[in-house]
């Protein structure tokens, strides 16, 4: 795991590879947790009998939660302890090439982007790619933009 105490050396990560995070296995019960907190209950995600005679013979994780546990995998990859705050201030784009099986193993890999000088800090794009174990394509690619201020 990498550990960033300065914006310089958060400038200085521009543009490369982090690391590659550890695997997360993805139950049944954390795709049911997920679809009682935001509503979504297609019977894609939560009925596992009805799924084993649908498009991928069982059930499958949403995309947002794929999406939603990125910092969580994240936090095996690196780590951001520069002074100030550290906020959250979007996507620039996300894909879903390829559906989670619920039973999947997932995992990071992260490479640091565009480092932008604010007057207040930095604007850092990570760019995450979720892979799955034993697949040729990944579960999700995105690009998120962090805030990084001043101390």
């Amino acid at each position: 795991m990498r550990t960033f105490t300065t914006l310089e050396e958060v400038s200085d990560a521009a543009g490369t590879e982090i690391g590659t995070g550890e695997w997360l296995q993805i139950d049944q019960e954390r795709v049911n947790a997920f679809a009682d907190a935001t509503g979504d209950h297609q019977w894609i995600h939560v009925d596992e009998e009805r799924a084993k005679t649908g498009p991928f013979g069982g059930t499958i994780a949403h995309g947002y939660l794929t999406l939603s546990l990125i910092p969580y995998l994240g936090v095996s990859v690196y780590s951001l302890e520069t002074p100030g705050a550290k906020l959250n201030y979007g996507l620039n784009k996300v894909r879903f090439p390829t559906p989670v099986l619920v039973g999947s193993r997932i995992r990071p890999v992260v490479s640091f982007g565009e480092v932008t000088e604010l007057p207040t800090g930095l604007q850092l794009v990570v760019k995450t790619t979720i892979e799955i174990e034993g697949s040729a394509k990944p579960a999700c690619v995105a690009e998120s933009v962090v805030l990084l201020l001043e101390g």
